[in-house]
């Protein structure tokens, strides 16, 4: 037996390729299916099944374009409902590959069709269980991504989760590995451990959700606290559930070189954005004008389908190599409007002597030395709620970046304001710089180091807001 896990990092996404006897299934596997094929192949292995622990809501699953690769079915849990063909697992229903044993546990609760795949050894021993969104390392699924026509509210799915808790996995043997689809830094749980597999007996000692509780208190504190989900949420788990083109007519499609003068030509037009992926010191030095910066070496496809619509266009500016990689991560979460790529990267426009545009970067001791002179200073913290809450420049303004898709959330700015911008590190405030010169408002900063540097500089006064973290 054989188990590998295939982890995305920019989507703490985790797939799985199992395999026994020259017979292998896929769990959860992402949009770009090359990886699993090619592991396939030199294992000499046969892909036999496609296993969906549920319909994704935060990545495009790539069980079409694998299932029509190798002919192997895609199987769901109960109580799916999906536009093309599927085989619905029965709970308790057993799969064999090779000299193993699948056993499905339908364990709703994250979604209504939220199942479990146990892995039984060459021993017919419960081995190992891939608990997609049900448990992860630390934490639960969040029970407030119902879809359209479940008829379910949060509290009916977190009591279907409790019960899927206390029926389903807490009877498991403490040394049964634990295999998740997700890992620290994921939108799917509120606070997921920082390891990307455990083993039953730690959930039971660790995991908050596991604590022996009754169903009223458990569904209190599993929704408490949960953020808002990011946007594309609702627009990936519709994917999942009704299709889509195959990835390869995607790319086709979208790896498009196009000269600096047609990029010029092309974003004239009200439905055209362009996306610069470099890293964030390059781009903050110079940029096409209206372009909105999200670097590949942050979480890009996430912060792409929280912020960019999914009915526009999209021109993508990147080092010269990397647009096959940024078209595939922008496919991952269900963009399949790319038009092209500026030919050439930057230096192609920059060469051409077309207009650009910069953002004025600052360190945290000019901020520092602004601050009491400056009666029209603003300080924007772009980081998230709960952080701003934990700790902030005094008086500063919060603006979850994930906020800045409203434009009510520019109500706050006056256009005598000298914005100063910051997150916690800088890669989130570089976005929202971007974003923000987007909307016509250039009299911006940003702060160098973010709230890592200004919590360090004793002539900024800092505060907290407990009453936002209780």
């Amino acid at each position: 037996m054989h188990i590998e896990q295939l982890y995305t990092g920019c989507l703490s996404e985790a797939a799985y390729y199992i395999e026994s006897n020259g017979e292998a299934a896929i769990i959860d596997p992402m949009r770009d299916i090359a990886s699993y094929l090619d592991l396939a192949r030199k294992r000499n292995a046969k892909i036999k099944y496609v296993f969906e622990t549920h319909f994704h809501a935060d990545f495009v699953s790539g069980h079409l374009d694998l299932s029509k690769a190798t002919g192997a079915p895609i199987i769901y849990g109960p109580k799916t409902k999906a536009s093309f063909a599927i085989q619905i697992a029965k709970d308790g229903e057993q799969f064999p590959l090779g000299d193993c044993i699948f056993e499905v546990l339908h364990t709703p609760g994250h979604t209504i069709e939220s199942s479990c795949y146990l892995l039984k050894d060459e021993a017919g021993k419960d081995y190992a269980i891939f608990t997609g969104d049900t448990l992860f390392v630390g934490d639960v699924g969040r029970p407030d991504l119902a879809q359209k026509g479940d008829m379910v509210t949060t509290e009916d799915l977190a009591g279907m989760l409790y019960n899927s808790l206390q029926n389903k996995i807490l009877p498991l043997a403490d040394n049964i590995l634990v295999y998740p689809a997700h890992g620290a830094g994921s939108s799917c749980g509120k606070n997921i451990g920082a390891s990307n597999q455990s083993t039953i007996g730690e959930q039971k000692q660790t995991n908050y959700a596991l604590q022996p509780q009754s169903k009223e208190e458990f569904i209190k504190v599993v929704i408490e606290g949960l953020p808002e989900p990011p946007q594309y949420f609702p627009v990936n788990a519709a994917i999942n559930k009704n299709g889509y083109d195959e990835l390869d007519e995607i790319l086709q499609r979208a790896l498009q070189p196009l000269s600096a003068i047609e990029v010029e030509e092309k974003i004239q037009e009200d439905d055209i954005w362009v996306i610069d992926t470099r890293n964030k010191e390059i781009f903050v030095q110079e940029f096409i004008p209206g372009s909105v910066f999200i670097g590949l070496d942050g979480r890009f496809a996430e912060w792409a389908g929280s912020l960019i619509p999914f009915d526009k266009k999209l021109i993508i500016v990147a080092e010269p190599g990397m647009e096959r990689e940024a078209m595939i991560r922008l496919a991952r979460v269900g963009f399949d409007k790319m038009i092209g790529y500026l030919d050439g990267g930057f230096d192609t426009w920059k060469n051409t002597g077309l207009k650009t545009d910069m953002i004025i970067d600052v360190e945290v001791d000019e901020l520092a030395m602004d601050i009491p002179f400056d009666e029209n200073l603003l300080v924007i913290d772009v980081r998230k709620e709960i952080e701003f809450a934990d700790g902030h420049v005094k008086d500063a303004i919060n603006i979850p970046l994930s906020s800045l898709t409203d434009p009510a959330s520019m109500s706050p700015i006056e256009d005598t304001d000298n914005i100063y911008l910051h997150c916690q590190s800088g890669y989130r405030s570089v976005i929202a710089a971007s974003m923000i010169k987007k909307q016509g408002i250039h009299n911006l900063r940003n702060v160098v180091g973010g709230w890592k540097a200004i919590s360090q500089e004793k002539r900024i006064k800092t505060e907290k807001s407990p009453a936002i973290l209780n």
